[in-house]
């Protein structure tokens, strides 16, 4: 099917912002000429792909499949751009997705050390849990992720680098100091108030997976979506929060690590790029800080 690149351009950026108006200003042409742009598509493709109303525009379950597809070809055609872009500056981009917890007990250092090396470099990190990051990347909008693993949610075309072990734990405060020099069986710790991230986490996968193991079912008394949340509420006494090791903080009398009989599997953090195309020469100088 013989269809013009511009039109999938005109639906991906009509599809992004939900808004004709929106998508001619950034096409920078008018809305009628957007307007005719996805009639003249929807014809060649013989389906509805917006629901057109006075107030907003919705994607079909046609346009939605459609988007799927478009999305990560629009966001690897502006990766190429970039590349060559690249090539005759000094400067560059990496973007870089990770969670909050990642960036902030584990990437800084190494960004640090990536903008001495390319101060002109421009650095985008996008915020994400280690499962949302996996899409980031499938889809073409980061060029490489941070990420927890095991991972199941790194498909086919991810190539990745372990980077380093780490376990996870349990820490409480003085309000569970008769657990301190103890240890818990998971069944024994269930009694307890666990508090947790949320299910959108490999790490509360993670842990449910691994009472799920044991024959538990895992009910947590507060989820949330930071490690840093946790460890506050653990501090005052709310639960005994699991998080990852080398985010325990240091020097701190007021918490102390819940031992368990049943010994916990590392786990690891990896970096991922997509092992499909070429990685730019900032993406590279970035990885190689990860070589064994």
């Amino acid at each position: 099917m013989d269809i013009n690149y511009e039109l999938y351009k005109v639906f991906y950026y009509v599809a992004d912002t939900l808004s004709f108006s929106e998508a001619s200003k950034q096409l920078f042409i008018s809305q009628s000429a957007v307007s005719q742009s996805i009639k003249a598509l929807e014809k060649k493709l013989d389906q509805v792909l917006f629901i057109r109303s006075t107030k907003k525009v919705q994607l079909t379950p046609e346009g939605e499949i459609l988007l799927r597809h478009i999305e990560p070809a629009i966001n690897l055609i502006k990766r190429g751009e970039s590349q060559i872009m690249e090539t005759a500056s000094t400067g560059g981009q990496i973007r870089i997705g990770a969670s909050d917890t990642i960036c902030r007990y584990f990437l800084v250092p190494y960004l640090e050390r990536f903008h001495k090396a390319f101060p002109n470099a421009h650095i985008k990190v996008t915020n994400a849990t280690s499962i949302k990051c996996t899409e980031l990347l499938e889809n073409g909008q980061v060029d490489l992720i941070v990420a927890n693993y095991p991972n199941v949610y790194l498909g086919s075309l991810a190539s990745f680098r372990k980077i380093r072990d780490f376990h996870d734990v349990f820490i409480a405060n003085q309000s569970f100091a008769e657990l301190q020099g103890k240890k818990l069986s998971l069944k024994e710790l269930q009694r307890y108030p666990i508090i947790m991230l949320d299910r959108k986490s490999t790490t509360s996968e993670f842990l449910h997976s691994l009472f799920q193991q044991h024959q538990l079912d895992l009910v947590p008394e507060i989820e949330l979506s930071s490690n840093d949340l946790l460890i506050d509420l653990a501090r005052i006494g709310l639960g005994i929060a699991f998080i990852p090791d080398y985010c325990v903080p240091k020097n701190s009398d007021q918490l102390f690590v819940v031992q368990t009989e049943e010994q916990l599997p590392k786990r690891q953090l990896v970096a991922a790029w997509n092992g499909h195309v070429p990685v730019s020469r900032a993406t590279q100088a970035f990885l190689d800080y990860f070589n064994a």
